[in-house]
């Protein structure tokens, strides 16, 4: 950048910090002249005083830049030429500093005003005596101006910082409700306004237990004499158990919006912080807000984030601040007037690791069950997701509830919405039953790998080998009947499946069922033996399941005549490590060694189950492969017709 450039630069900051001067006396003007507007309240005279400072420190430190950018403003002079103009006493009034010369330059005319100058100094001992021999007055300054010096080297960076820190506590503080904010770090608690969309029992299908239970609670928070009249008092807390996706926090969302109170929502993970106590803190500032609120609900979701027992092994450093968090939960609990009307709801799907104290009598006196739903319930579940869909006149709700066993209200929207997406790809203008049940297979097995093709000889691998499975689960005598055979990759190893869809909603399974199950799981892989000549790793998961269900029957089930009904080994889910689980052994190494071979002799006897049944069929092995690698997905029905022929 040339001198002409620089010196336009300087000259455009100067004329921005005239007038960010000019705003600012203005606005200070204003801010203590103008009388306050209405509807608006007067500030206190804190308030008046900490923007009294602002504004001055502000005032200043525009001055002080602004004067400091007046001496790039003057024109810079080579010191030959500053040199001459002393000889021709032409310079007055020079002010000489450790890194500038200043000063004012006699105008040729005298009508005109004096021009300012700046130079860079030279190591000139003589200097001072052509001043004083040309009678210049001249001024010596060991550096720069103290008061800009003061201000951009000490107070503004100050300032910035304090500025930067303000607005660490504000924003930590800015939903604090305690003395404090510092130690709360920001509540994270969630209060639901009365202009939020409430939630009923309507808007919750299925758990009708659960909701029997939950009605009792909101008589309780409307008419809290109806109890105490009799002596009794409501519960003060109660725990929602059950699976995740069950719907535990909407039920207790909806006995909040059945109730009309409000409604206190916070996870048990964020009450824990960086810092020691900041956990407590949060409990108690949670317990005062709802007594002022009350009648309420507190909600505390994903309870064993905090409650899990104390007086465990000690992992990475200790629990001390969760464990503080715990005891300052409890004595809370313990602590509140039921008669204020203030109910505690929790939900955890861990309740075997919470802490024995929270669980007696008087803090959280009743465990609710909120199981995974049953047929009924999962086609009431999913009308109430599929009420504002389109549908085709071919959707039957009742298959669909029927094919997805195991599977809770959250998989089942998803179902529901994934079909509404598979119907728009294709720009239908409704959902048809062929949208679910590839919405279903998308939940179940993952998603298809259109882009992994199989080669002709792993195709005809994989079609024997679900053919296998299916004519094995035809041939038994309690097998499930076959609805669906595919041979399309799908998730991330899955390279076809068989889906059998149930009868009936069962909770029980007989030891004929179980090795009937080992048959068929072992089925596929027979199929290959007998088809192919050698067997494949696709195999894999199958004989894990197998290998479970034997060892299952022989240790914990009491299915073995040579072992007897009895338990061999305790399995215990860890601590610390939640999708791990440990046995402890406790019998001997013959037992041992008799536990093995029975489970060896289980699946031995479904192996050779298999094998009579596919080579007794072998025809109708080969003419279901050979279709299978045709059609790659194959229906129930056409099953039937195919081995009806």
């Amino acid at each position: 950048m040339n001198k002409k450039h620089a010196i336009t630069a300087v000259k455009f900051i100067s004329s921005v910090l005239n007038q960010l001067l000019s705003f600012l006396k203005t606005w200070f003007h204003s801010l203590l002249q103008a009388p306050a507007e209405k509807n608006s309240k007067q500030p206190d005279n804190k308030a008046k005083a900490a923007r009294f400072v602002w504004v001055a420190l502000a005032l200043v430190a525009a001055i002080s830049v602004f004067n400091q950018s007046k001496e790039l403003l003057q024109d810079e002079l080579p010191y030959n030429k500053f040199l001459q103009l002393v000889n021709d006493k032409r310079v007055e009034h020079v002010v000489i500093s450790e890194k500038l010369i200043t000063g004012l330059i006699k105008p040729e005319n005298q009508s005109a005003n004096p021009q300012h100058f700046i130079t860079i100094p030279l190591w000139d001992e003589h200097l001072s005596e052509k001043l004083a021999e040309h009678n210049i007055d001249f001024v010596v300054r060991s550096g720069e101006n103290w008061l800009t010096n003061l201000f951009l080297n000490w107070i503004i960076p100050l300032l910035v910082l304090l500025a930067i820190w303000s607005w660490m506590f504000k924003r930590m503080g800015a939903n604090g409700h305690g003395s404090n904010p510092f130690l709360n770090i920001g509540n994270k608690v969630r209060i639901h306004s009365d202009t939020q969309p409430k939630i009923t029992f309507a808007q919750v299908a299925g758990s009708e237990d659960a909701k029997q239970e939950l009605k009792e609670s909101i008589e309780f928070l409307k008419t809290p004499e109806k109890i105490q009249k009799l002596g009794g008092h409501m519960p003060k807390g109660m725990l929602l158990v059950g699976p995740p996706g069950t719907g535990k926090t909407l039920l207790a969302r909806a006995v909040s919006g059945e109730a009309g109170v409000p409604f206190f929502n916070i996870s048990g993970s964020e009450f824990i912080e960086l810092f020691v106590g900041v956990g407590a803190a949060r409990v108690r500032d949670l317990f005062d807000q709802a007594r002022k609120q009350a009648p309420c609900i507190i909600f505390i979701d994903e309870l064993d984030a905090i409650g899990r027992s104390r007086g465990g092994p000690m992992v990475m450093g200790g629990h001390d601040e969760r464990e503080q968090t715990l005891n300052q939960l409890l004595t809370e609990m313990d602590g509140f007037d039921t008669s204020v009307g203030v109910i505690v709801m929790a939900a955890t799907n861990r309740p075997e690791v919470l802490d024995k104290a929270l669980l007696r009598a008087g803090r959280f006196d009743r465990q609710i069950i909120i199981d995974k739903p049953d047929l009924e319930d999962r086609i009431k579940i999913l009308k109430l997701h599929t009420a504002g869909m389109q549908l085709a006149k071919d959707v039957d709700l009742n298959i669909v509830g029927k094919r997805t066993p195991g599977l809770v209200g959250a998989d089942l929207a998803n179902i529901a919405n994934e079909a509404a997406i598979l119907a728009a790809r294709t720009n239908r203008n409704n959902v048809q039953m062929q949208d679910f049940e590839a919405a279903i297979d998308r939940v179940l097995a993952g998603p298809e790998k259109k882009n992994r093709a199989l080669g002709p000889e792993e195709k005809r691998r994989v079609a024997f080998h679900e053919a296998g499975h299916a004519l094995v689960a035809k041939s038994v005598p309690t097998g499930q009947p076959v609805h669906k055979i595919s041979i399309i990759p799908r998730g991330v190893s899955a390279l076809g499946f068989t889906l059998q869809l149930p009868v009936e909603e069962k909770f029980l399974s007989t030891d004929a069922e179980l090795k009937d199950q080992i048959a068929i799981l072992l089925g596929g892989r027979t199929a290959e033996a007998i088809a192919l000549g050698n067997v494949s790793t696709g195999a894999q998961n199958d004989l894990e399941k197998a290998s479970e269900i034997a060892r299952a029957m022989v240790c914990y089930l009491g299915m073995s005549e040579k072992l007897g009904p009895l338990t061999y080994g305790k399995r215990q889910q860890l601590q610390f490590l939640e999708t791990e689980t440990t046995e402890y052994r406790n019998y001997s190494d013959d037992t041992a060694r008799l536990i093995d071979a029975e489970v060896k002799a289980l699946v031995e006897e479904g192996m050779h189950r298999a094998q009579e049944i596919l080579n007794r069929r072998r025809q109708d092995l080969d003419k279901l492969a050979e279709y299978l690698q045709e059609k790659e997905v194959i229906q129930g029905d056409e099953i039937d017709a195919l081995l009806l022929k």
